[in-house]
């Protein structure tokens, strides 16, 4: 801490440091509307919110895009004031198929 801020609050001594601001962050969402409010499944809703704020311009791969208005306020987890650009994608499914061949008698 040698050289930087620090701060008692309640009888502790606390480094204060500014927050890492990434240049771009791009971030995969379910659905989003016109506006730029994401919608995210499953695991996305880890980490997709935090970084879709942290970054100075964030890009958003979507795999629905809805009328503005028709996402639920209560189901936006991250609000169109931090996305910058869309981009809509088709859903990929990742479903391995084994394919085999005969084996050749000679």
């Amino acid at each position: 801490a040698e050289g930087k801020e620090v701060r008692n609050f309640n009888g502790r001594d606390y480094v204060l440091e500014t927050g890492l601001v990434a240049d771009l962050a791009i971030v995969k969402a379910w659905k989003a509307d016109g506006r730029g409010n994401l919608q995210f499944r499953k695991t996305a809703r880890n980490f997709n919110p935090m970084m879709a704020t942290a970054g100075k311009v964030t890009v958003v791969e979507v795999e629905h895009i809805v009328p503005t208005g028709s996402m639920d306020p209560d189901q936006i987890h991250t609000p169109g004031i931090y996305v910058d650009r869309i981009v809509l994608t088709v859903p990929e499914k990742r479903i391995e198929q084994r394919t085999v061949r005969a084996w050749e008698t000679a």
